[in-house]
């Protein structure tokens, strides 16, 4: 063979042996796509089913929030038959500590304190029950007298049967004995002194109890000598709770506290609320429009807001969301002086902070109705500070000339 026709064969071989490689490649190509393909299809999947399950939870979980609003408006109106509807519906064990810790969760919202303090005054042997284990829910250690007291008697109201009341306090008393063996000697000492303080609290705080019978704290440290047992109890606690009084009346709760402070609200109802969180999750919240600003809580009941958006120099639109229907937004328009809405939100202790910004808020109506209603409400309740188009303006004019120049 000549040296030519081996090298025209070696170069035929490399040729077979390329397109072998090139032809290896696509294969592995196609089948790389086919497989991103089938892994789009399973995602794809996986959302709808995320979807569903998100649809689903948001459907249970607003038909037990509905039970659970009913079931606290059964209680408010008849404490006996509330409870026993809750018992049916499965919302509280037919248990003295399921009730007792319904009680105590749910104190502050939604709950009338006056039906509380109704049914744990009732003389039955599962009412009496109920109020050893609803004591049993507060924890007195390390407390003094009056900050348990101010704790206890808030959480519920005294009815007004000296009977009842002495079950309760003498209740109140054996636990915080318990929980502070080293204070008093008996539960009767805690018994009486609470009873003295909460006498106090009257005489100090009471506007018709004139000046001059107001009691002294050398008169308080005498009123309650020898109620140890025949001993006297250390004077030192009988001075801190008498100048706690004093500086800090305690409160009860009243039936007036629990009637929302918005009289006449420009709107009001449920709407399901993006998160500003990565994930933009959606909540539940009960919305109230009033006074230029948007509050939200987590019940119709809460007393506290959980957030205030002031509406001032924002705008509201109707939105399309993958993933929720009837939407809109609020949000800032493109002229705005400031770079973000200001919100503020309630932390752990109930206070409002400043909360992380956002540029826009969306949120999702029950049905277009309400869609619409809540849009139209929002833009007659808009207000515009007249110096926003001077500043707007005068922005506006600054950065044209910049650009001219």
């Amino acid at each position: 063979m000549k040296m030519t026709d081996a090298i025209q064969a070696m170069v035929e071989l490399d040729e077979e042996e390329s397109t072998r490689f090139v032809n290896d490649i696509l294969r592995r190509k196609a089948l790389v796509l086919e497989a991103i393909d089938q892994i789009k299809k399973e995602i794809e999947e996986t959302d709808g089913l995320l979807e569903q399950w998100e649809d689903m939870d948001h459907h249970k979980a607003t038909t037990s929030a509905k039970k659970l609003l009913t079931g606290k408006q059964n209680f408010n109106n008849n404490p006996k038959k509330g409870i026993a509807w809750l018992i049916e519906e499965n919302l509280v064990e037919n248990t003295t500590q399921s009730v007792a810790d319904f009680f105590y969760k749910n104190s502050d919202k939604g709950l009338s304190k006056t039906s509380i303090g109704e049914y744990l005054g009732d003389n039955h042997d599962f009412n009496l029950k109920v109020l050893k284990e609803f004591v049993l829910c507060h924890d007195f250690t390390n407390k003094t007298l009056d900050q348990a007291l101010r704790v206890f008697l808030w959480s519920f109201r005294l009815p007004g049967e000296a009977q009842k009341i002495d079950r309760m306090m003498e209740a109140f008393a054996e636990w915080y004995v318990e929980c502070n063996p080293d204070t008093f000697t008996c539960p009767d000492t805690c018994y009486i002194l609470s009873f003295a303080t909460i006498m106090l609290n009257t005489s100090l705080h009471n506007p018709s109890v004139h000046i001059r019978d107001k009691p002294s704290r050398d008169a308080f440290i005498h009123m309650n000598r020898q109620i140890d047992n025949g001993k006297d109890v250390p004077i030192g606690i009988l001075i801190s709770i008498y100048d706690s009084i004093k500086k800090q009346q305690f409160k009860v709760p009243d039936e007036e506290m629990e009637v929302s402070h918005f009289y006449n609200p420009d709107k009001e109802g449920w709407l399901l609320k993006q998160g500003g969180s990565r994930y933009k999750t959606w909540r539940r919240r009960w919305f109230i429009l009033d006074d230029n600003c948007l509050y939200y809580f987590e019940y119709t009941s809460d007393k506290e807001a959980k957030g205030i958006i002031p509406l001032e120099n924002l705008q509201v639109r109707d939105v399309t969301d993958s993933k929720k229907q009837h939407c809109f937004e609020i949000f800032l328009p493109t002229d705005a002086m400031t770079d973000s809405i200001k919100i503020a939100k309630s932390d752990s202790e109930g206070k409002l902070i400043e909360a992380t910004k956002h540029m826009s808020y969306r949120f999702s109506a029950p049905t277009s109705a309400e869609k619409d209603q809540w849009i139209s409400s929002m833009r007659k309740c808009i207000s515009h500070d007249p110096y926003y188009d001077m500043i707007a303006a005068r922005k506006k004019s600054s950065e044209d000339r910049q650009r001219n120049s």
